[in-house]
């Protein structure tokens, strides 16, 4: 593995508006959705965490979106990079963090990655990435493509929201918009010197509606998910409950946020409720 002493640390990439995951995103960052009842972000400081990266010298979150919201979420658990007006994208937000980096290499994730390996603890389960790094290449973690000519893979695999890069070609990256698969990503694959890491867990992206309730039932696991401080009088099947919810109704595959009511004359079926004004269907 490469050494975590000074040679390394880790970005998280909050800045995000989420469109394709309006309107759920018009209340909060994609990055603060809870999945599994547990915000996108704090599983992706977890799973850094399990890295041994932690704390403002290791790692940075930037933000823009919504971005009072991701800082206060963060708290002094990180660095953190507030990008003015729009977003950078994900090479500007690097670029825009060049001074913190400072002549390390860099894991780079994204916060609305959801990753689960049964077989592994975060961190630990996407360690591979990390294992004998030259800190030269970049290497990113991708999963087998069900065409692996289509366009958006990388030697045949799509990736699965980490990479790591190196000093060398961060340091080139200015503070302004840009998307790494352009600025880093192809470039480097075209000087061979990317590698695809395989990551053998699950993997979703949670960017729409549809596939931010499949990563949240996945999480649940084969039953619902009620957090300890929801009340359930109805009935819940296979559905995540979150934090002072209340359900009287009936939900089957759903996600409820925290403060959430289902009424007694509800049956919920396959959609996100986040409060009295706003129920997302997900098919």
């Amino acid at each position: 593995m490469a050494s975590l002493d000074g040679g390394l640390c880790a970005v998280v990439l909050a800045a995000g508006e989420g469109t394709r995951l309006r309107p759920l995103t018009e209340r909060l960052p994609k990055a603060l959705c809870p999945v599994g009842n547990v915000s996108l972000l704090d599983r992706a400081l977890a799973r850094l965490a399990g890295l041994g990266l932690t704390g403002p010298q290791q790692v940075a979150v930037n933000a823009c979106y919504l971005g009072d919201q991701v800082v206060e979420q963060v708290g002094t658990r990180a660095h953190l990079s507030v990008e003015q007006g729009t977003p950078l994208g994900t090479a500007g937000g690097i670029g825009n963090l060049r001074d913190w980096i400072a002549g390390r290499g860099v894991l780079v994730g994204n916060a609305d990655a959801y990753l689960a390996d049964p077989t592994s603890q975060p961190g630990p389960d996407i360690a591979a990435l990390l294992h004998d790094w030259d800190g030269e290449s970049v290497r990113l973690l991708g999963q087998p493509a069900p065409d692996p000519t289509a366009p958006g893979t990388f030697d045949g695999h799509l990736f699965t929201g980490f990479s790591l890069l190196p000093w060398r070609l961060v340091r080139e990256l200015p503070p302004t918009f840009g998307d790494l698969v352009r600025a880093v990503w192809r470039p480097a694959e075209a000087a061979g010197r990317l590698t695809v890491v395989p990551y053998p867990g699950i993997f979703y992206d949670t960017g729409t509606p549809a596939d931010y309730l499949t990563a949240n039932l996945h999480a649940a696991g084969d039953d619902s998910l009620v957090d300890p401080t929801a009340t359930v009088t109805g009935h819940c099947h296979h559905s995540v409950i979150g934090a002072g919810a209340t359900v009287r109704g009936t939900v089957t595959r759903c996600v409820l946020w925290p403060g959430a009511t289902v009424h007694a004359d509800e049956n919920l079926h396959d959609v996100i409720r986040v409060d009295e004004n706003l129920t997302v269907p997900t098919s």
